[in-house]
């Protein structure tokens, strides 16, 4: 079964809120893109590692979704220091208390069930922008 791309951003979500890595690299492409402000990359291995050096955490507050995949999503976003977040066994990562705070946007490219391209932007109306989406695709309700 294939989610639509607003079920894999909010299921990206329920894993970077339970430090899933890998159930985050299951919902990404293979050749994912992940853009942030200290530059891009590519792979599984780049969402492990912008996941590990960022400790970033987010708390969905605004859903935005257009007719062809594109996803953004305003956020309470959190940074942790890197050197503290930890692995367990199962391979669940441990993060300490937050470090820093503050509203930041996610693009999401979803394609074919997967997300394709993932970029975080400090404002909600960039990322808007940058999708084409508007004030006009914002999810008001969610089953």
């Amino acid at each position: 079964m294939q989610l639509f791309p607003l079920e894999v951003v909010e299921s990206w979500h329920s894993a970077l809120k339970a430090h899933n890595v890998e159930q985050l690299c299951s919902l990404a492409s293979r050749d994912v893109e992940v853009v942030g402000p200290r530059g891009a990359g590519r792979g599984h291995d780049v969402v492990r590692q912008w996941f590990r050096r960022g400790g970033f955490n987010a708390e969905p507050l605004r859903w935005f979704c257009g007719a062809r995949g594109p996803v953004v999503v305003e956020q309470r976003g959190r940074w942790f220091t890197p050197e503290a977040v930890t692995v367990e066994d199962s391979g669940r990562w441990i993060i300490p208390d937050t470090t820093s705070e503050r509203i930041v946007a996610s693009a999401f490219s979803v394609v074919a069930g997967r997300v394709v391209r993932y970029q975080r932007f400090d404002k909600l109306h960039e990322a808007l922008v940058a999708t084409h989406l508007s004030d006009d695709d914002e999810v008001l309700l969610r089953c």
